[in-house]
């Protein structure tokens, strides 16, 4: 479903919403602790209006500029996976940092990409330079925005993500990488 990010108003329905701002969840519990869990969840069906009435009657207008602020935010994050090849090509390229499974990263990754696991999560929060650039790889640029968010909120200055994770780096950058759908 292609929605308009101008045509988001009350109401649309949250799966409207999330069509149109993929990051409305995390800005919606960060901001108002709402869909974080099953006490503050809502239907794909509910609209924004009907979700901001039983949240203690939050005034729609403003939940809808605090998505918006937070989208712009996170466009801020994605890094085109050209630019990523240009980076790679500099002086000091950044660090790959990959959060699907395992069994993912075994099948197809870029090289010179890490695992993220929990020694490496360890390492990253202990060691690594907070204004260090590195790059979250996921696989189709859904999931990337949480871990970015994780580590800027540790207080990483410098975290950006894969618009369209490896999918689209095995389609723009290099197509020897075989392409995978999960089931």
């Amino acid at each position: 479903m292609e929605t308009d990010t101008q045509t988001i108003g009350p109401e649309s329905t949250m799966e409207e919403t999330l069509a149109a701002y993929p990051g409305a969840r995390r800005a919606l519990f960060r901001g108002y602790h709402i869909g974080g869990c099953a006490s503050c969840g809502f239907e794909a069906t509910e609209t924004l209006a009907q979700l901001c009435e039983r949240n203690n009657k939050l005034d729609v207008n403003e939940v809808l500029e605090h998505i918006r602020t937070a989208h712009e935010q996170d466009e801020k994050i994605w890094l085109d996976p050209e630019a990523l090849a240009e980076l790679r090509q500099s002086d000091a390229p950044p660090q790959l940092l990959d959060v699907r499974t395992r069994e993912e990263f075994e099948a197809v990754k870029i090289a010179d990409s890490v695992l993220m696991d929990q020694e490496k999560m360890q390492e990253i929060l202990g060691k690594w330079d907070k204004d260090g650039l590195f790059v979250i790889v996921d696989h189709q640029g859904k999931q990337g925005l949480d871990a970015a968010s994780f580590f800027l909120g540790h207080g990483f200055n410098n975290v950006r993500c894969l618009r369209g994770g490896i999918d689209a780096w095995s389609q723009q950058v290099d197509k020897s990488l075989p392409r995978y759908k999960l089931g």
